[in-house]
């Protein structure tokens, strides 16, 4: 099959592997569409994600047609849409035609969205859906979200709106990302540009010069020590990025805040896989009857080298102006 594969020297190189050949608990998915993350890059450079390497062919997240079942398979049959986020669970990456994955971890795709839409939403949704549902809000709650232009920002605000969970403040650098979260229907006082000075001052003005109850940080680094002073004491910082610096950890420790972790891999790790399943059909059920709609998202190109070069670097330079990068598989 045509694949994107990691060579021996550390670098992407279009090439072909072998079909995967499914276990018997396992669907063969045709992938149709594939989306890109940061992490997909950031394993080919930085020391902690490339521990997470478990195949040469990377990419984590799909939508495709199921071509073959295995003898255990009892929820699914071939020509079924499906999307899931295999993340190191699959026999490969998506960056490939082929995937063969266990039956555990996927969903029916979402009767209403197409596969690209669909290819835009596990690794996102999956993040999302699990703060909010870990965090347990209420509508009187005030709540800062950092870097919430991304894919899991923006999919997390729709989520939050969608329960009437308003009082937001959202951090974004661009008028484009500023608009974005106007669309999805913030106001423009809750949406603070972190490139302008007085950021931390800026950021409480907008929660009327009160500490947060809850500090969501979706960017990590020198945005950890900015969630870090605006929290107030005993209040809970949810950590996304494993970026928080040291300046931030002894802030968060001397006002006695609370840490929440947010990691989809823990699920993986212990074969909870009802996490992802569950996780996805809650997702299809809410996009289904218009709770949420998914993800703005933009197709890089077919699959190919070129493609993901160029939806590497532009996740890299921060160029996706809030949508969701798809590569496609035609063939």
């Amino acid at each position: 099959m045509k694949a994107v594969i990691l060579n021996k020297n550390g670098t992407l190189e279009d090439g072909f592997a072998d079909q995967p050949q499914r276990k018997s608990n396992e669907v063969l998915i045709r992938i149709k569409a594939s989306g890109f993350n940061p992490i997909d890059y950031q394993m080919l450079e930085n020391e902690l994600e490339r521990k997470l390497i478990s195949s040469p062919i990377l990419g984590r997240e799909l939508s495709g047609i199921v071509v073959d079942i295995g003898s255990e398979v009892t929820e699914f049959n071939i020509g079924d849409e499906v999307y899931c986020g295999s993340g190191s669970m699959g026999s490969n990456g998506t960056y490939a035609e082929y995937i063969s994955v266990p039956e555990a971890i996927i969903s029916f795709k979402p009767n209403n969205i197409s596969f690209e839409q669909a290819a835009a939403i596990p690794s996102a949704g999956l993040t999302s859906l699990q703060i909010f549902n870990r965090l347990k809000l209420n509508p009187e709650n005030t709540i800062l979200v950092t870097g919430a232009a991304g894919g899991v920002g923006s999919f997390l605000i729709k989520l939050l709106l969608a329960y009437n969970i308003r009082k937001i403040t959202a951090t974004a650098g661009s008028e484009e990302n500023r608009q974005m979260l106007l669309n999805l229907g913030l106001k423009s006082d809750q949406i603070i540009n972190y490139k302008e000075e007085n950021l931390i001052g800026n950021i409480l003005k907008a929660n009327n010069d009160e500490p947060f109850e809850y500090g969501i940080d979706l960017v990590g680094n020198y945005m950890s020590e900015v969630t870090a002073e605006v929290l107030k004491i005993n209040g809970m910082y949810v950590d996304v990025t494993a970026l928080v610096t040291k300046y931030a950890h002894e802030t968060l420790f001397n006002k006695g805040t609370l840490i929440m972790n947010i990691s989809n891999y823990a699920y993986g790790m212990t074969k909870k896989y009802d996490y992802y399943k569950n996780s996805l059909l809650e997702i299809k059920r809410l996009i289904e009857n218009g709770t949420i709609l998914p993800p703005q998202h933009k197709i890089v190109g077919n699959l190919s080298l070129e493609t993901v070069m160029k939806a590497h670097s532009m996740l890299k330079n921060n160029q996706t102006q809030g949508h969701k990068l798809i590569m496609r598989n035609d063939e």
